[in-house]
């Protein structure tokens, strides 16, 4: 396996240092193994029973926190019947336990000592549990208003923590400098190991729907890892015949920071950066996500949409899952916020999954 940048189509060895390409573009990994039903270790109730799909295929030493296997449970809201991907219930409370654990799997191979990372949350306090559980160790740059629950997460698993004043774009580059030192940049956003990681997510909807897949998948961006590792994973089951063909992908981003959304309403091939303002759903407030230019295309691909919702209905949304008995912080809210936006482009006899990605005790 090797690393492409998808700008200029350089290549580089999987193990190399740099986070991005010398002309800036990202990296795809290419030559990862496809899905092969009959490898699915049946017995292990994690991500790992697919790890013949993955690129950490080995029998010992998986370092493992038991990510991954949630539960898909029926509910109704706003008029629309969705199954909710329960990802709040990983070890650190989000859906990106799964990227960090094949991302650290793979460091740790490579003799990886020392990693830094940008965050708002959710991402650096999985980065700093699993490098905790790898003996690796983590720092971790954070926005300073982001969420004191966050922070503490962070802070408990033995991280070092560093606040950055400003907006978030800031953070991102106070570790990007600190990766220039010689520390490993594990950015959950540019590398691509994290994104092999989130796609057995796909695997797992069409093992829990009995060997199909959704109709449709309302989904929270951002940076947008969720949703192209949902892509890929079910694209993976497309190239073997074991789905007839790709869920809508409906990406949802807040009013106040919606440069894909802005994009998407353009007609545009990229999102382009944006002026953002503050938003309830911290964890998409991203003002250029570095992977736009493949999400418009994966949204465009499935027959989907780009949507953008404020924060009241955000919160309405948030408190109307909350009494279904499902608690869910802000930014995973906008998603069940768009619902009764898709109310015409959503058949009732159609089957919708919504990942549930970060649990409301962080928020």
């Amino acid at each position: 396996m090797n690393l492409r940048c998808l700008s200029c189509q350089r290549t580089y060895p999987q193990d190399t240092y740099r986070w991005r390409c010398e002309c800036g573009g990202v990296f795809e990994l290419e030559g990862t193994p496809g899905f092969a039903q009959d490898k699915i270790k049946t017995d292990d109730i994690s991500l790992w029973r697919y790890r013949a799909m993955l690129p950490v295929n080995y029998e010992e030493g998986i370092i493992s926190l038991g990510e991954g296997l949630t539960p898909l449970v029926e509910t109704q809201v706003y008029g629309t019947n969705i199954h909710c991907k329960l990802e709040f219930l990983a070890p650190t409370g989000s859906f990106k336990d799964r990227g960090t654990a094949v991302l650290i799997n793979v460091l740790k191979r490579m003799g990886v000592k020392r990693v830094v990372e940008d965050s708002s949350g959710n991402a650096g306090a999985s980065l700093a549990a699993y490098a905790a559980r790898s003996g690796i160790e983590a720092e971790i740059y954070v926005p300073a208003y982001a969420s004191p629950n966050k922070l503490a997460q962070i802070a408990v698993y033995g991280a070092k923590l560093v606040k950055v004043e400003g907006p978030r774009e800031r953070a991102s580059q106070a570790a990007q400098e600190a990766a220039a030192q010689g520390a490993y940049y594990a950015s959950h956003y540019y590398n691509p190991f994290t994104l092999e990681g989130l796609k057995t997510i796909a695997y797992e909807i069409w093992e829990q729907l009995g060997g199909r897949a959704p109709d449709n998948l309302v989904l929270p961006v951002g940076h947008g890892t969720l949703l192209l590792g949902d892509y890929r994973g079910f694209n993976d089951l497309l190239s073997v015949g074991l789905i007839e063909k790709l869920p809508r992908l409906f990406a949802v981003q807040a009013e106040p920071c919606a440069p894909l959304y802005e994009a998407y309403q353009r007609e545009l091939d990229d999102a382009f950066p944006i002026e953002k303002n503050e938003t309830v759903a911290e964890g998409i407030s991203i003002a250029q996500p570095v992977r736009g230019r493949q999400i418009l295309a994966a949204v465009r691909e499935t027959g989907g949409t780009v949507l953008a919702v404020s924060d009241e209905e955000t919160l309405r949304a948030r408190d109307e899952l909350a009494r279904r008995g499902l608690y869910v912080e802000p930014t995973s809210a906008v998603a069940i916020a768009a619902l009764p936006q898709l109310r015409d482009l959503i058949k009732d006899e159609e089957l919708t999954v919504v990942p549930l990605t970060g649990s409301g005790l962080k928020s």
